[in-house]
């Protein structure tokens, strides 16, 4: 048995499949489940984004795209849909990365997983290599209690568990902080706005699954 394993970081520049188009058409980012290749080589996608229009209307007129649903929940639309079209992460997968997180912004993508062992390891960097567009970010030990990640655990948007873990790691927690919401926000490659949003609904989702509801009042407040 393998008792290694490491997780990836790659940054996917160019892909032309049907979300990081959309991702820079509408300025939406977008927060994928990992795709499903199906027998017959179409996709299966799952993702979610803010409410937007124009993200429904340019899905829409995709003709790469087939039986577009959507459900709004918290003012985040939830899309499933056919894709006639592969993307580049599917080279990686089948060299053995498993995805964990996936998110396209302004045309490019964040993804983010696992490989088991430094053989898989090699093969999928290989891949990475010969595939254009794709650059590693960076490359860690997986630690046991990322085993089952923060976003299963509490209900976390990958957008949220990133921006989270950003936050932690650039000291914006710390007192005094160490960092701003706008160097933060930078790092993430979003706007201040954007990111103390995503806090906002990742303490919210967290703290309420922590202390339960409270129907809206904050007993022993003291401001702090």
């Amino acid at each position: 048995m393998i008792e290694e394993c490491l997780m990836v970081e790659f940054r996917i520049e160019g892909d032309d499949c049907p979300l990081a188009d959309a991702s820079s058409a509408t300025g939406t980012s977008i927060e994928a489940a990992p795709p499903l290749l199906r027998d017959d080589r179409n996709v299966l996608l799952r993702f979610s984004a803010q409410a937007s229009d124009k993200l429904i209307d340019y899905l829409d007129e995709d003709d790469r795209i087939r039986y577009l649903y959507q459900s709004v929940t918290d003012g985040r639309y939830n899309y499933r849909c056919l894709s006639l079209q592969q993307c580049v992460v599917h080279k990686l997968i089948s060299a053995g990365f498993m995805v964990e997180s996936l998110t396209y912004r302004n045309g490019n993508a964040i993804l983010t997983g696992a490989v088991v062992g430094h053989e898989i390891l090699q093969t999928v960097m290989e891949t990475a290599g010969e595939t254009v567009g794709v650059k590693l970010q960076r490359v860690y030990a997986l630690r046991a209690t990322e085993d089952a990640s923060i976003a299963q655990q509490w209900d976390l948007t990958p957008a949220q568990t990133e921006s989270l873990r950003y936050a932690v790691e650039m000291g914006y927690f710390l007192v005094p902080r160490q960092t701003t919401a706008s160097e933060v926000a930078a790092e993430l490659g979003i706007s201040k706005s954007a990111f103390l949003e995503r806090l906002h609904r990742a303490q919210h989702s967290l703290f309420t699954q922590l202390f339960g509801d409270t129907d809206g009042g904050h007993p022993g407040d003291d401001g702090q």
